[in-house]
């Protein structure tokens, strides 16, 4: 089990992206790249996802960036609920600045058969600190 978004949790997750191979992703979602900056009581965190996972550090590319905390971004990348999601956003825990429309554009996006077999995986080896 690793930490989620320790060092270890973004290395596990970076060789279970390898290991999966091609993800199917939709081209909302394959095309998206959002960097995310995550508040948590001990440090700010910074990544971004793109190619369907999340990274480490910020993209030069991306044109989004998300404002939001730890455990709103654990519950999106392991329960994928766009509901939930969405109903963050409406009450205003998580935050947008720049172009929102790679957003809009995934809300019709639903994850790949590959993309949710990996996020499982990903979820099993999560723990939070």
């Amino acid at each position: 089990m690793a930490v989620f978004l320790s060092n270890e949790w973004f290395e596990q997750v970076e060789t279970m992206g390898n290991e999966a191979g091609e993800l199917n992703l939709p081209p909302a979602l394959a095309n998206m790249i959002v960097n995310l900056k995550v508040s948590d009581a001990e440090q700010d965190i910074e990544a971004n996802f793109t190619n369907g996972l999340l990274h480490r550090g910020l993209n030069d590319a991306a044109t989004t960036t998300l404002l939001l905390d730890r455990s709103i971004l654990q519950s999106i990348i392991t329960d994928f609920d766009t509901n939930q999601i969405m109903g963050a956003f409406m009450s205003g825990k998580i935050r947008v600045e720049g172009d929102m429309s790679q957003l809009m554009a995934v809300q019709t996006a639903r994850p790949s058969a590959e993309q949710k077999e990996l996020y499982t995986r990903i979820k099993s080896m999560t723990t939070m600190a």
